[in-house]
């Protein structure tokens, strides 16, 4: 009995921190920091399923659905680009969006790896 007690106390606490909520993105605006993923990561699997490509236009999130489309604007040049949503993350604590190289690029943000943006759900 006691180790059934705790073994529902352990999962409601997990289930309890889990932030990986979706959300509808109709409307969505917010403002925030991005930074950008590359080299590294380029070929492996996104949460998606789908291989990553540091060249394509993509982004990960923690709540958008996957292929949401929006558009990202670095609020210190004006520079925008739209990018679709194909994995999760960032997983860097205050950080609202992680960019493709070829997206950081766009956004001339690849030199300071990270640039205060605004990311507008797009309708499809």
């Amino acid at each position: 009995m006691k180790r059934l007690f705790i073994s529902c106390a352990l999962l409601s606490l997990l289930a309890g921190c889990a932030s990986n909520d979706i959300i509808d993105p109709h409307g969505y605006d917010q403002t925030g920091t991005a930074s950008y993923y590359g080299a590294k990561h380029h070929g492996k699997r996104t949460a998606s399923g789908e291989p990553f490509n540091q060249n394509a236009l993509t982004a990960a999130h923690r709540q958008l659905p996957f292929g949401t489309r929006v558009k990202v604007t670095n609020l210190n040049n004006d520079k925008s680009c739209v990018v679709r949503i194909n994995d999760r993350g960032p997983h860097t604590r205050g950080r609202l969006i992680d960019l493709s190289r070829a997206a950081a690029a766009q956004l001339g943000m690849v030199s300071s790896g990270t640039a205060r943006v605004r990311v507008q759900a797009l309708d499809n």
